[in-house]
């Protein structure tokens, strides 16, 4: 799998005329990719997070990702320059909500923090301004009941990496209006994406599908079936997925895998979506993959090497 930064090329429609402005919360690693997206898109942006350093590290990462797409030939500079241009960056949501078209929200996986955001979205967007949320496996139609506007609430469930990646998982709540889901729909095909529509239910379909998957292969080291690499390496030459289960999961942070399956477990209530002690353990460890330096596999800055962290070396 190709996770090198890219932006899909600019619509020759340009921004849909009911969306020009669009505001996203949160400036993590899904935000910012949600972000230039948007941008590059020719859509004006409003980056905002409690947190004016991450909002910095944002913007320069961003401009990073773009200089690779110029330096691919992917495209120009003027275009780079101009996509960077369009995202306003800020720490307060009551500026950054008031002239929304769109909402696209990308904090922490966390049900009560995403809640609270659309109760407080509800009273500062203007009444036309859709609501949508990036969360990968709370329910829409609980956060939606946050609002009073709950049939302009949606999923907006982008794959990381954003531009890169392909798919948005549009899911709609109990209350979702027709006309909301066509709309989305439609900006994620102007963004280069391809949409496909999902019901609400825990995990939705990607997670529901990919979480277990994790799990298992989380529970197969876990009773010394096999090791990291072995495991990862079955999955990858055997089943032909680009990136073995337990990369995948230092990729997405082994704190996220943690959240969703407990939202899985506790959703539909059956053991298998209970997680594996031995992912518990590591969450509680702080050892969450990629974003800390180390999960099942350790990782160095500008390295590329898969290594297998040390508690892991010998477990086969």
């Amino acid at each position: 799998m190709n996770m090198e930064a890219t932006s899909p090329p600019v619509s020759g429609h340009g921004p849909d005329p009911s969306i020009q402005q669009v505001t996203v919360v949160g400036c993590g690693t899904m935000g910012n990719g949600i972000a230039q997206v948007f941008a590059t898109c020719g859509y004006q942006v409003e980056l905002v997070d409690l947190s004016a350093p991450a909002l910095e590290k944002a913007i320069n990462t961003i401009a990073r990702n773009l200089d690779r797409v110029v330096a691919k030939g992917s495209l120009d500079q003027e275009s780079r320059d101009a996509a960077l241009a369009r995202i306003h960056t800020g720490t307060s949501l009551a500026a950054a909500a008031q002239t929304a078209d769109l909402v696209v929200e990308a904090a922490t996986e966390n049900r009560q923090i995403k809640l609270e955001l659309f109760r407080q979205l509800d009273q500062l967007c203007p009444p036309p301004c859709i609501l949508a949320t990036n969360t990968s496996s709370i329910s829409i139609t609980d956060i939606a009941g946050a609002t009073g506007r709950p049939s302009k609430v949606i999923g907006m469930h982008f794959m990381n990496p954003v531009p890169v990646m392909k798919l948005v998982e549009i899911i709609k709540g109990y209350n979702t209006d027709p006309g909301v889901t066509a709309t989305i729909v439609e900006v994620s095909r102007r963004l280069g994406k391809i949409p496909v529509e999902a019901n609400d239910y825990p995990g939705f379909v990607a997670n529901r599908i990919l979480m277990p998957m994790i799990n298992e292969a989380v529970h197969t080291l876990f009773e010394g079936v096999a090791g990291v690499a072995e495991i990862d390496t079955v999955m990858k030459l055997g089943m032909a997925h680009p990136m073995g289960p337990l990369q995948l999961a230092d990729f997405i942070g082994l704190d996220v895998c943690l959240a969703i399956l407990r939202v899985l477990h506790e959703g539909f209530g059956q053991p298998k979506y209970a997680p594996c002690p031995l992912l518990v353990k590591m969450v509680s460890s702080g050892n969450l993959g990629v974003k800390t330096g180390k999960g099942f596999y350790a990782y160095q800055a500008g390295s590329k090497d898969l290594v297998v962290a040390p508690e892991f070396s010998g477990s086969v």
